[in-house]
């Protein structure tokens, strides 16, 4: 019988990485949709800074949980069913948004936003990782480049029909959007991915040696990986979340927010096909600390620099330096788990990562609303980050030279 292994970064292979960065940056719209209408939402239902950021942590927070329960349901029955539930819950996400009465029922609805989301994201980004080898780094990060991608193309458009007909009206805009394109594009995905049938079809174990590598148990790193992930993005929430609202109050417009959002994830999209080919020749810990040090430096640079055009090269620096942290954690979970765990362990760390979004953004929002500015919210950002840096740190001390799984 042919070995289906002999597919592994085939023509075929990076057609389907074509197809799900497609998906994702079509469904990453349900994470940057809530922070361009923020400003427009807390307006029409008259609450504060906090209450307002609270649709964001409701995404994330249907992103985050939804994460783990699609990369299970991605194990176990492929990548169709995921992805077609999350397609199905954006849309209704939306459509239910559009309409709410109130605050309460937006937030729920942006929850459920989130969940859609999700299935674009983590189950897609281990399916990935089951496609490559060799090339897994640069695989990994231009799909996780969709996710930037989508934060580059969606807030000028969302921001511009916003202007023109409303917050409304654009959500179910977007949602018809969602479905008309989103559903045709997973049904090019049916095909299992060679990794899964060559572990089914009794080929060589693919489970490394954790206490060989890192001296800690699987269980151990896990947890490692889940704090650093939400640390890392508690920091990286500050800037993503309210930047619109930071240049709003500066007197600049939530236009100028919205273009300087788009920029910072349009160098995301650089940073990350950047740091795939960094992380293919030093790993993905010593990717996660080098992108971890230089996110602190940029947050760093928001403190002392509040001009227009500083704004813009610090937003640019920013979306250069934060975009490899993330993708860093799927190689890691790749280098030190087995394939077939890959998508419930890169769900939990993409779960962690998302929750730290939620907390970042509602914290910021609440700092925001008790010291009237939010100088606190990027100094409790770097506090965060540090202790990201350390968790990476104390595990490339421990590390020995990586393994090398298919």
């Amino acid at each position: 019988m042919e070995k289906p292994h002999a597919e592994v970064e085939s023509h075929y292979a990076w057609l389907r990485l074509g197809v799900a960065l497609a998906l994702s940056t079509i469904g990453g719209v349900g994470m940057w949709s809530v922070v361009v209408a923020l400003p427009s939402v807390q307006a029409e239902f008259g609450v504060a800074r906090g209450e307002a950021s609270l649709p964001y942590t409701f995404t994330m927070i249907g992103f985050g949980l939804a994460s783990i329960w699609l990369g299970r349901l991605a194990d176990r029955f492929g990548i169709i069913v995921p992805v077609v539930i999350g397609t199905v819950a954006l849309a209704l996400g939306f459509a239910g948004a559009a309409a709410a009465p109130a605050l309460w029922f937006y937030a729920l609805a942006q929850g459920l936003v989130g969940t859609g989301s999700a299935a674009t994201f983590a189950p897609l980004l281990a399916h990935v990782s089951l496609w490559f080898a060799r090339r897994r780094g640069i695989a990994i990060a231009i799909f996780a480049s969709g996710n930037y991608l989508a934060g580059a193309v969606w807030p000028p458009i969302v921001q511009h029909f916003i202007q023109a007909v409303g917050w409304r009206e654009t959500y179910f805009f977007v949602a018809a959007f969602c479905l008309a394109t989103m559903l045709p594009l997973v049904l090019l995905m049916r095909r299992p991915p060679p990794v899964v049938e060559l572990e089914f079809s009794g080929a060589r174990r693919t489970t490394p040696a954790i206490a060989d590598t890192l001296g800690i148990s699987s269980g151990a790193l896990q947890t490692l990986l889940v704090i650093a992930g939400l640390c890392c993005c508690v920091a990286m929430s500050m800037p993503q979340v309210h930047l619109v609202a930071y240049c709003s109050d500066l007197g600049y417009g939530p236009a100028r927010g919205a273009e300087m959002l788009s920029l910072m994830l349009a160098c995301g999209i650089v940073s990350r096909v950047s740091f795939g080919f960094i992380c293919d020749r030093i790993g993905g810990l010593r990717t996660l600390l080098l992108g971890s040090t230089l996110q602190g430096v940029a947050l760093l640079l928001f403190l002392p620099f509040k001009g227009l055009v500083s704004l813009y090269v610090i937003s640019a620096l920013f979306g250069l330096f934060q975009g490899g942290i993330v993708p860093s954690y799927a190689i890691i979970v790749r280098e030190y788990f087995p394939s077939r765990e890959a998508g419930a362990r890169v769900g939990a760390v993409i779960t962690a990562t998302l929750f730290g979004m939620a907390l970042g953004g509602w914290m910021s929002g609440a700092i925001f609303d008790l010291t009237g500015s939010y100088r606190a919210a990027f100094i409790n950002g770097i506090a965060f980050n540090l202790l990201n840096v350390s968790i990476a740190l104390f595990l490339l001390r421990r590390a020995t030279p990586r393994p090398a799984f298919a």
